[in-house]
């Protein structure tokens, strides 16, 4: 709890001086590796992106009072907006403005990383109340050239096996979204290196969501060889019962092994086949890559009222689940170490099966993806929405399943089954990906 406190005022991002600042308070309580990756650098499908900091921001209302400002709460600020000094009429302003009417008096969380332009959160009680007139905007933020920041903390263990836990660093004043995850991840990397023998090496990530996983991933392309499980921490303040996420592959040994610890503790968790979107999931068991990646934290991400709001504050988080969660990853780590669930189906954890449709009328047909390491940059072709934070429409969802899923062995009816989309809207996203380049088409 001390820590997630001592995190909780940084504004964080994708870059910047508040994911260094963050980063320098972790290395404090482990040993860190920090690395910098420069602005216009190719890694995979994407190139790393300006570097944004935020200084100042606000706008007044007609008689010069300030209504919403940044030094109140980061989130009122759209993540990676840009600087701008203006005189608007609200009905100008109000394109810019970001509420949530079902929750009128939480601020929302939104980003806008690859589309330059800027905006405000604000609750939607506030924003009701505000006259008409005319109101000045400030914002004192640069967006330039610079690098991304990312850190890494390796226990060598008697092999060169790796078990990675991976946390995002990104999310700005959100205490279980995740602050949580970096916290226990943290004091995971304390006890294990207290450990005299580990077999196991042990690589924590701290780095930033999607863009941070991509990069490491393109950077350590060549020695994934060494990877054999992972995991990634979020969510693990709440109150709420553990879940589980499945790796791509369903049945790989972190699988079995997150079960087996977690039966230990006399937890029966709430177990999900895996899915190709919420956290960096994603970008490891992207096809090209398909690594033994699961998520295990208490309530998922979009499952609580809270999540992506300035509710999900300190308050939100306890120090009782944060223990109960670092017990669930310490136990995990044990049963990895002991190998007892190594035995049991290793190789029908690596075996891929081409699902059957026998039987079963649809659309069979099947497409590779040209793009299978890590998530493709959907924004640039046109593909994805600019703004951040607010949600997932199908079509989007099924673009993703889609990718996840095309690797010369699934057929769109069995995306369609699978993810629970309408066949038409998946065929409709596969059609879209393979006008884009995306997807190739397979005997």
């Amino acid at each position: 709890m001390d820590l997630a406190a001592d995190l909780y005022p940084i504004p964080r991002s994708l870059t910047g001086d508040g994911v260094r600042a963050t980063l320098e308070r972790i290395a404090s309580r482990i040993s860190l590796d920090v690395h910098e990756l420069p602005t216009g650098t190719p890694v995979l499908d994407w190139t790393v992106p300006r570097e944004w900091n935020p200084r100042e921001a606000w706008i007044r209302d007609p008689s010069g009072r300030r209504v919403v400002d940044f030094a109140d709460h980061n989130l009122h600020l759209v993540g990676y907006s840009v600087p701008v000094h203006s005189r608007l009429s609200l009905n100008e302003l109000r394109p810019h403005l970001h509420s949530l009417p079902e929750q009128p008096d939480l601020i929302p969380y939104r980003t806008s990383y690859y589309e330059e332009t800027w905006g405000f959160c604000l609750p939607h009680r506030l924003l009701e109340s505000l006259p008409a007139g005319e109101y000045e905007v400030f914002i004192d933020a640069s967006l330039e050239d610079g690098s991304m920041t990312w850190g890494e903390c390796l226990l060598p263990g008697a092999t060169t096996e790796e078990v990675v836990i991976s946390s995002h660093v990104c999310h700005p004043q959100l205490a279980n979204d995740n602050l949580s995850g970096i916290a226990v991840a943290t004091h995971l990397a304390q006890t294990l290196a207290a450990v005299p023998e580990r077999r196991y090496s042990y690589r924590f990530l701290f780095a930033p969501g999607g863009i941070g996983a991509i990069a490491w991933l393109a950077r350590n392309r060549e020695r994934l060889d060494t990877f054999r499980h992972g995991l990634i921490a979020a969510n693990l303040g709440d109150g709420g019962s553990f879940h589980y996420k499945k790796s791509r592959r369903g049945d790989a040994e972190i699988d079995r092994a997150v079960a087996a610890g977690l039966a230990g503790l006399g937890e029966e968790p709430v177990t999900e086949d895996f899915f190709p979107f919420g956290y960096d999931e994603r970008q490891y068991c992207s096809p090209g890559f398909n690594l033994p990646v699961g998520v295990l934290t208490r309530t998922p991400w979009g499952r609580y009222p809270e999540y992506h709001t300035s509710a999900d504050d300190l308050s939100f988080i306890r120090s009782d689940a944060l223990a109960g969660s670092l017990a669930a990853y310490l136990v995990t780590a044990a049963v990895l170490e002991e190998g007892a669930v190594r035995s049991a189906g290793t190789a029908a954890g690596t075996a891929r099966r081409r699902p059957s449709t026998a039987g079963r009328a649809g659309d069979d047909r099947r497409y590779r993806s040209l793009e299978p390491f890590g998530e493709p940059q959907l924004g640039r072709r046109g593909l994805y929405g600019g703004l951040g934070g607010a949600g997932r429409k199908a079509f989007e969802v099924a673009l993703l399943w889609v990718l996840n899923q095309s690797d010369g062995e699934h057929s769109l009816s069995d995306i369609a089954e699978r993810s629970g989309l309408p066949p038409s809207v998946v065929r409709e996203a596969a059609d879209a990906l393979r006008e884009a380049g995306l997807l190739e088409d397979t005997p």
